[in-house]
């Protein structure tokens, strides 16, 4: 890969992150074309002006020929079938991911032997819709893009994967696989749990629970509008982490019920505040003179990311 010529992109998958990254991938000016197993989603993307086929072999075959930096877009469950494919066509090609895990796909990376040429990603954005039809070029806009900065990490494929990020509009933070696992575990998959208890909850008041249901239920309850089974793909796969958070979650939650029986949640709410005046008021620092491939460069980054800091330009 030139260091000025950046490579072409390949998508594979056209849902609502998948087609998103397609949108603004075209609209950063780079070359670039999506796969979807399905045709409607390949049909709506053709029909919107943009390079899609519903055959993973033409579109690998391509992205060989190309050298093009190929994009795992695909849920959890058919990471293992798509990454088969890769091996089989297009094993040279730099790889990178969209996927909410990132300790597991290394894992199927390593299955299919393509570890040499892969540095994993996850974009910290999306809505609670999905499909192509709710992609949009703006969905990485100032969002995190995490990048994994994995012992063994090719510079040049993290630098590729760092600049798309960057190209995209977001903001990089790196991170080693199995901390991000943990971190989005709190972040990401407990809020949808939470989120689908919390509706549960409304719905079994009936008609006029739900009836008076306002802002604070509309929030906490978001993201249970996403599909199930996306739901499930990304919660399961991070079951261990996701597990002790849980754990942890309960253990306050009856902690609260016991203070509330004996007549305060002060603990509680107190605790509560300042979290989120905490993550109200953070602050991310630009990261600066840590060069890929430089010695000790990985753990430099991961460091950096661990501290607040993300990267704006590379």
């Amino acid at each position: 890969m030139s260091e000025h010529v950046e490579p072409p992109i390949c998508v594979l998958g056209l849902g609502l992150i998948g087609g998103s990254l397609l949108r603004a991938a075209v609209a950063a000016g780079r070359t670039a074309w999506g796969y979807n197993r399905s045709a409607d989603p390949v049909r709506d993307a053709v029909a919107d002006g943009f390079d899609a086929t519903s055959d993973l072999r033409s579109a690998l075959v391509r992205a060989h020929e190309s050298r093009a930096l190929i994009v795992v877009a695909v849920p959890m469950p058919a990471v293992d079938a798509v990454l088969a494919a890769v091996a089989e066509h297009a094993p040279e090609c730099p790889l990178t991911d969209v996927v909410s895990v990132k300790a597991p796909v290394a894992a199927a990376v390593a299955r299919a032997g393509l570890t040499e040429r892969y540095v994993g990603g996850h974009p910290m954005a999306g809505t609670a819709e999905s499909g192509w039809g709710a992609s949009f070029a703006d969905l990485f806009n100032g969002a995190v893009w995490v990048v994994a900065a994995d012992d063994g990490a090719d510079p040049a494929v993290w630098s590729a994967v760092t600049r798309l990020a960057l190209a995209c509009g977001s903001v990089v933070i790196p991170a080693e696989s199995n901390e991000h696992d943990r971190a989005v575990a709190r972040i990401s998959h407990l809020p949808h749990v939470l989120a689908e208890a919390l509706a549960t909850s409304g719905a079994a008041g009936g008609d006029l629970a739900l009836g008076l249901a306002a802002g604070s239920f509309r929030d906490g309850t978001r993201v249970a509008a996403t599909a199930p089974d996306l739901v499930r793909a990304m919660c399961e796969a991070n079951a261990d982490a996701l597990l002790d958070a849980l754990d942890e979650t309960l253990a306050v939650l009856a902690a609260a019920r016991e203070t509330l029986a004996a007549g305060s949640l002060a603990d509680l709410v107190g605790a509560g505040f300042a979290a989120r005046q905490r993550y109200e008021n953070a602050q991310r620092w630009d990261i600066t003179g840590i060069v890929p491939g430089d010695i000790g460069w990985l753990e430099a980054f991961r460091d950096a990311g661990r501290r607040g800091g993300a990267l704006r330009a590379l």
